[in-house]
């Protein structure tokens, strides 16, 4: 039996080739859309792709199976499961609960799993030359290390209303006919920790049936309108681009089989674009792009969130410019490709050669934790919060407003703009983001705060739970 799993930190994806070594073929579940891993993988292995497998229509990434059918052959298996409303619209063999096929000598059983999203399926795997019994469950985002998935996703990000508490409903009963499996049986998900597709995922890359069923928070409860109320409470928000993934993952679309080239700016095409009022999105580290930027720049890190906030501040429309220098600009398309942002309209290293032809770069200001605190007391300054609500409810500068920097674009009309705005977020990285974006609207009063609230934290600075506010309102 062949086996490996390929994780993405980005998206805190893994996805996996699972295979028979005897008849030299394999099946990839859960396809990242760069899919020239799992051909070189393949290749190196000497193994044929013969199946390629989803169990679900994802919301978080753009799933690669089309383009991998498109360069090997392989037949697409999904599920036919869900109702006339969650079937997929591209060809496929379709999948309903019980049905079971064979790679090679290695047996996959379909079980419908419904709870995260209607449609979706789970596959338990045996390796038939060796016992009749099943060894590996490939759980996609039903079951996670210490979770399960969120059910809430298609009302909250995708406008679908009445889903969610059906949904929850329904993996309770999902989570019910997994307790039954044998506990040696391996759990391989979807996503690991750092995923938006649920609220407690563990760093851990696999698990157990009888690991989850002592350790999972979810899989301890015998109530079920308890267990209903439990998962529904205190899930982070969804990026905004999870709407189109569940679009662009269902139905027909273009394929990208390999990685673009991107078109290199001069000069004098930088200028043009910002006439043009371009979006500029600077991949630069936070220091970097705070001492110096192009005029109206995004600054997106390139670092493992970027995806989640590319999908956040951008649309799938308006092409965008990127800076980044020729060593990161493959990675940074891949990841963009990823989530499916393909409009991308070309790339620069920086602003080097902008600022020696005379141009002026803007600058982001930044202010200590000890700083804001001093003009806190002084009255001279106006604390944006633009962390995660669950975040700001657990501790937070008393007095501050908050926004989630994924929302901040449309509540732009509630931010002052006569005074000094100092924005943060944990650590200063989102926070970044929010404050280019709110430069880019035209605001000149902001100021990103070093460290962010861990620093604040940490030099012994008071904060407030959301309990005390709303006493002391």
């Amino acid at each position: 039996m062949f086996f490996q799993q390929i994780y993405e930190k980005g998206l805190a994806h893994a996805s996996y080739m699972v295979g028979c070594q005897k008849t030299g073929t394999v099946a990839v579940i859960d396809a990242q859309r760069d899919v020239d891993v799992y051909i070189n993988i393949a290749r190196k292995e000497k193994l044929t792709i013969t199946h390629i497998l989803e169990t679900h229509i994802h919301a978080d990434f753009l799933c690669g199976s089309r383009e991998l059918a498109e360069l090997t052959g392989a037949t697409i298996y999904a599920s036919d499961e869900g109702g006339s409303e969650w079937q997929y619209t591209f060809p496929h063999a379709g999948l309903r609960d019980n049905d079971s096929f064979m790679v090679g000598n290695i047996k996959f059983d379909v079980w419908h799993t419904p709870g995260h999203t209607p449609e979706h399926i789970s596959f338990l795997v045996t390796d038939t030359p060796a016992t009749d019994k099943p060894i590996m469950f490939f759980s996609g985002d039903f079951v996670f290390v210490g979770d399960v998935g969120r059910p809430d996703l298609l009302e909250k990000a995708a406008g679908i209303k009445g889903t969610m508490v059906k949904g929850a409903h329904q993996m309770y009963h999902s989570l019910e006919r997994f307790k039954t499996l044998p506990d040696y049986v391996q759990v391989h998900p979807a996503h690991g920790a750092g995923s938006a597709c649920g609220k407690a995922l563990g760093a851990i890359p696999s698990t157990t049936v009888g690991y989850e069923k002592v350790a999972n928070w979810a899989l301890q409860f015998t109530d079920e309108e308890a267990f209903v109320s439990a998962l529904l409470e205190g899930q982070p928000e969804p990026p905004k681009y999870f709407a189109m993934m569940k679009m662009l993952n269902k139905e027909d679309r273009t394929l990208i089989t390999q990685v673009p080239t991107l078109h290199k700016y001069s000069v004098d095409d930088v200028k043009n674009a910002m006439q043009a009022n371009t979006v500029i999105v600077d991949t630069r580290g936070k220091l970097a792009f705070a001492g110096g930027h192009l005029p109206g720049a995004l600054n997106i890190q390139n670092n493992n969130s970027f995806t989640t906030w590319a999908g956040w501040m951008l649309d799938y429309q308006t092409p965008f410019l990127l800076v980044a220098g020729d060593e990161h600009i493959e990675t940074v398309t891949r990841k963009l490709m990823r989530i499916g942002l393909d409009n991308i309209a070309g790339y620069t290293n920086g602003i080097e050669e902008w600022s020696s032809e005379g141009h002026e770069p803007s600058i982001l200001p930044e202010i200590t934790v000890h700083q804001l605190h001093e003009r806190i007391q002084n009255g001279t300054i106006h604390v944006l919060d633009v962390r995660g609500i669950a975040e700001y409810n657990e501790g937070h500068i008393a007095g501050a407003q908050h926004i989630h920097a994924g929302y901040l674009a449309n509540r732009l009309d509630e931010i002052p703009r006569t005074t000094d705005v100092a924005v943060h977020c944990a650590g200063g990285d989102r926070s970044s983001t929010a404050c280019s974006l709110l430069q880019r609207a035209g605001f000149t009063n902001v100021i990103n705060v070093v460290g962010g609230f861990n620093a604040w934290r940490e030099s012994n600075l008071p904060t407030e739970t959301e309990a005390v506010a709303e006493q002391m309102t």
